[in-house]
């Protein structure tokens, strides 16, 4: 059993190191299983046999990295998203985006309500929400808000791979029945390329990554203490306007020179992996029926998603890959919501990039109120 809280850390980032590296590598495996879970899926292995003690100096570790990563990490994420770049998807694909998650907020009701889910499974529900309609940065967001417990998360990220992998393989298949489907919803004027490209990065430099890290953890300190403020003068807890401010910092910095840094994702990525080993550090999630009955909730969310999708196709008169792409931008992120619009036009990656990041903006904010609902419903 490992004691020492210098040692915790020292195999947690090599659980990182090693994930960050296979994320790299093209192994056909990782298109269904991605590194981020085999990562946590490794560290919770680990976890659940004992090998950390819970003692108070790796209590002490665990709560202080983690509480000063996850604004950091937000706050380089979102660096790189323009709102400005996201008025090139044109009204037909932003209108696609926000049906998918309009669809996925009204699937996510009725899967509460139709498998009868107590108040604790929101702390299942609601980063799932936080995924699904963002990415993974949200899902931790959204967990660390609500307190979601570390369990909680591991359930959540079994769903998340094993429900997202399905989807993707659906989507993938619809591919050749585009034109069957396009005269199904009598849709016209197909997508055209936006002509997306990020700007140019500086050059590469290590000043670049000292003013990035430092960045990070000044807008981490200063979000923590002011949302400290916030959550005793307004409603929500210190986490959850932490979380808020980083969001929005983020925005806003995405328009200095901060954005154009060589490295700024690898930073990012960075800290979101060992923020995913954190987390796994202390889960404990056993394989029964009632993990079997979260993976069907899981398809019951998507089946109500395609089925409302359908629907709103049919009566905006949308093609397959605005609908298609949308969905992918939502549930899959970043990932693979370009490898989609690539699979109908290498032109349309830029389209699929584009979605995805008007995904990490709003995916937070849907989730936390998706929370609040929820909780209204119990």
């Amino acid at each position: 059993m490992i004691s020492s809280p210098a040692l915790y850390l020292l195999i947690l980032a090599v659980f990182s190191s090693l994930a960050l590296y296979l994320a790299k590598k093209e192994f056909k495996t990782l298109q269904y299983l991605p590194p981020i879970v085999l990562l946590y899926m490794g560290v919770m292995v680990l976890s659940s046999n004992g090998l950390f003690d819970n003692n108070e100096a790796i209590s002490h570790s665990y709560s202080t990295l983690k509480s000063n990563l996850l604004p950091s990490m937000l706050f380089l994420m979102l660096l790189p998203n323009k709102i400005t770049q996201l008025l090139k998807l044109g009204p037909k694909m932003l209108l696609s985006f926000l049906l998918a998650s309009l669809s996925l907020f009204i699937a996510f009701i009725l899967g509460f309500i139709t498998f009868s889910l107590s108040l604790n499974d929101i702390e299942i529900l609601a980063p799932l929400a936080g995924s699904w309609m963002g990415g993974t940065a949200n899902m931790l967001a959204v967990a660390s808000a609500i307190k979601s417990s570390e369990s909680a998360i591991g359930i959540t990220m079994l769903i998340d791979s094993v429900d997202y992998s399905l989807w993707v393989m659906f989507l993938l298949l619809l591919v050749p029945f585009a034109s069957k489907f396009n005269h199904f919803t009598k849709a016209s004027n197909p997508v055209q390329d936006v002509n997306f490209s990020s700007e140019c990065a500086l050059h590469f430099s290590y000043k670049g990554y000292v003013y990035l890290i430092l960045s990070a953890l000044f807008v981490s300190l200063f979000t923590q203490v002011l949302g400290i403020y916030l959550s005793q003068a307004l409603f929500s807890s210190a986490t959850t306007w932490s979380v808020i401010l980083a969001t929005f910092f983020g925005l806003v910095f995405s328009f200095s020179p901060l954005a154009k840094i060589r490295g700024l994702q690898a930073t990012a990525n960075a800290m979101l992996y060992l923020l995913i080993a954190l987390i796994a550090s202390r889960a404990e999630v056993h394989f029964n029926l009632e993990l079997l009955s979260y993976l069907f909730l899981g398809l019951f969310i998507l089946l109500i998603h395609a089925l409302l999708m359908l629907i709103f196709a049919r009566l905006f008169k949308l093609d397959l890959f605005s609908i298609s792409v949308a969905s992918l931008a939502n549930i899959g992120g970043i990932a693979s919501a370009p490898i989609l619009s690539a699979a109908y036009s290498q032109s349309l990656v830029g389209v699929g990039v584009l979605m995805a990041s008007l995904g990490y903006i709003l995916g937070t904010f849907v989730a936390l109120f998706l929370a609040m609902v929820l909780r209204w419903l119990v």
